[in-house]
């Protein structure tokens, strides 16, 4: 038994030498980080710095158990360029940059940035104790932190600011020297030469006219943002899923409850309790109270302040996917805008209201040219709506597409009887073409614009003018239907006739198209000078100093903040 205590006391005796070791250690290595001589604090940060970048990059950039830096390659390549010297302080002091860059994080949200994706947490608590604490400002390993965390922050704000967040090939992926030469190294000796915080970041951003609006009533809308974060609902639900149906009803309960519309209550409520409560919120936010639930109520209760402001962030950085300079005149078409800008100069010649697709057949997003104009067109049916709307139809009832005005022909272009086609035998897809001839009734109307593209889309008139008057006009089928066409030819003839060095070799004028159009001719118009077309997707916009949204309407923000944003 004496034997087993004497061990037992040995082994005590270790233990607590080791920790008295380790404590002494500790103790000596912090007190080799006080550095008492002003001096020499610039020498003992740049040592820490160099063992931190090496920590750093064989352990997924963590540089302790709290900290981790984003950019610990580009950290690498530029301090390694600089004898790792610090770049933020200086002897123990902060540099004037240091306050630039550290209000411009604090204050990250009025630019359409998220604060704590630039260490914001982690550098209020160094900076404020380093400015209280004069013991603490003796200490270099603070210093440390604190330069790296800088840095590491500047380079992930050029970065988002020159190229955004939604890009895959993210220039901090690219391992390439020369790239982080050209830009992440070059612009911090820029801005450590010149001095010109607020320059630099602006050049480095869209020059594009509308990007700057929207920038310019972002502070306005943080200001006044409520931060709370709702319940999302989730719709539409399965029909006759009655659990699936339940699970709704619960959301839609507690989203109710969340805006004070209904009371706290965990049973059920009853069709009027849940109607009456949705009549209070809809009342509340200035919709038209029917006590209904449906797309319309569920996208603005869905559409809380917190994912406006990453619907700003993702429309900021969708600019930052346009051409660094726009050409000199294009057509713009926003789809939940639902229009058109005919843009000369970067100044909007005329605005047009537009029908775009629905949201089960989108219309796609492309970057193209206006190549031909057609007038009294006639409409070849595609494949997409001939499988999902025509053949379930047709195989009950051969002469539909007759009954539509439509006609059915064959490879030679030969007019086929529907009735003798047997149409059981197709399912994803028939052997013919079905068209309708031109005329006043045809669903392109009296004109069609063409450009390339994959998705044999097109922009055109309509025969269906009276639902431009309709406030949502996702209803088409997928091309873009546009009210103002009458002004989008003629600019277009004009554009032509400018450009045109030889006039008499100009087939078209404004008038012959005013002409042909008069009557009722079929003319195919070659575009000399073609006209770019971007179709885009940008949910709000600046006007007048404030943020204006656009419905979602395809749910493209919603899968972009899922991806990048979801834990902002």
């Amino acid at each position: 038994m004496q034997h087993w205590n004497n061990q037992y006391r040995s082994y005590l005796i270790c233990i607590c030498f080791l920790f008295l070791l380790s404590c002494n250690n500790k103790h000596k290595k912090k007190n080799e980080n006080l550095i008492k001589d002003p001096l020499a604090m610039n020498s003992k940060v740049a040592d820490n710095i160099s063992d931190a970048l090496t920590a750093a990059l064989s352990n997924s950039g963590k540089i302790d158990d709290n900290i981790k830096i984003e950019l610990p390659q580009i950290l690498k390549e530029f301090y390694s360029r600089h004898d790792y010297q610090p770049v933020w302080s200086n002897k123990g002091k902060w540099q004037p940059l240091a306050d630039s860059l550290y209000q411009f994080i604090a204050h990250a949200e009025d630019e359409g940035l998220f604060p704590n994706d630039y260490h914001f947490k982690n550098l209020r608590i160094i900076k404020d104790t380093l400015d209280a604490d004069s013991l603490t400002r003796m200490n270099a390993t603070w210093w440390t932190k604190a330069d790296l965390l800088f840095t590491d922050g500047f380079m992930h704000i050029i970065k988002d600011l020159k190229q955004g967040r939604l890009q895959p090939d993210s220039l901090s992926l690219n391992k390439d020297s020369l790239l982080i030469d050209k830009f992440f190294v070059a612009t911090l000796n820029g801005l450590t030469e010149k001095n010109n915080f607020s320059e630099l970041l602006v050049s480095l951003q869209p020059k594009h006219k509308n990007y700057w609006a929207l920038k310019k009533g972002i502070k306005r809308f943080v200001d006044s943002m409520d931060r709370r974060v709702f319940t999302h609902v989730t719709y539409p639900f399965k029909r006759g899923d009655t659990k699936d149906s339940l699970y709704f009803i619960k959301l839609l309960q507690k989203r109710l409850q969340e805006s004070n519309a209904m009371e706290a209550d965990n049973a059920l409520p009853d069709s009027a309790k849940l109607s009456g409560g949705i009549k209070k919120y809809q009342t509340q936010n200035s919709l038209p109270a029917d006590g209904k639930y449906g797309k319309n109520l569920i996208n603005t209760l869905n559409s809380n302040d917190v994912e406006k402001f990453k619907r700003i962030a993702i429309t900021l950085d969708r600019y930052k996917q346009l051409p660094e300079k726009m050409p000199a005149r294009y057509i713009w078409v926003n789809i939940p805008g639902y229009y058109l800008w005919m843009m000369n100069a970067d100044t909007i010649v005329f605005e047009s209201k537009v029908i775009c697709g629905k949201p089960e057949t989108r219309t796609p997003l492309l970057t193209s040219e206006i190549s031909d104009i057609i007038t009294y067109p006639t409409w070849t049916v595609p494949t997409s709506i001939i499988v999902k709307q025509y053949l379930p139809r047709l195989k009950n009832n051969p002469n539909y597409i007759s009954k539509i005005g439509l006609k059915l022909l064959n490879n030679k272009g030969e007019i086929i009887d529907p009735n003798t086609v047997n149409w059981s035998r197709y399912s994803r897809g028939i052997p013919y073409k079905v068209m309708q001839g031109s005329g006043d009734n045809n669903s392109l109307g009296v004109i069609k614009f063409n450009f390339d593209n994959p998705y044999a889309v097109y922009l055109h008139d309509t025969n269906q003018r009276y639902l431009f008057k309709n406030a949502a006009r996702a209803l088409s089928h997928g091309c873009v239907r546009v009210q103002e066409w009458e002004k989008l030819a003629y600019y277009i003839a004009n554009n032509d006739s400018i450009l045109s060095t030889r006039k008499d070799s100009l087939k078209y004028t404004t008038d012959s198209i005013k002409n042909w159009i008069a009557q009722k001719e079929r003319r195919r118009i070659d575009v000399i000078n073609h006209i770019p077309l971007y179709i885009r997707y940008f949910s709000c916009e600046g006007k007048k100093g404030v943020v204006k949204f656009y419905d979602d309407i395809y749910g493209e923000d919603k899968v972009l903040m899922e991806k990048y944003f979801a834990k902002k």
